[in-house]
């Protein structure tokens, strides 16, 4: 257990912070199977509204450290890729 004043601080902030950041993971997939499940069901209009309420989600968690910037970027791509496909 933590001795210090500091480090007793620091095992609550990486309470807070291990919490938030769990939220918003799951914030972010259940986005991605939203925009999966449109495409699942082949609804391309439901698919392209999705894509277009889930890209924001994507690139505000790279900002705030919570996915690796090339990760939101695959996940862009290959979702991009996909409703484009269900498109045509």
């Amino acid at each position: 257990m933590a001795n210090s004043a500091q480090a007793r601080k620091r095992v609550r902030q990486a309470e807070r912070h291990r919490e938030r950041n769990a939220a918003m993971r799951s914030m972010y997939r259940t986005f991605i199977k939203k925009v999966e499940s449109a495409i699942i069901a082949g609804n391309a209009d439901e698919a392209r509204a999705a894509l277009g309420r889930a890209i924001p989600v994507i690139d505000r968690m790279v900002t705030k450290g919570v996915m690796h910037r090339n990760k939101a970027a695959r996940h862009k791509s290959r979702l991009t890729a996909r409703v484009k496909k269900l498109a045509a």
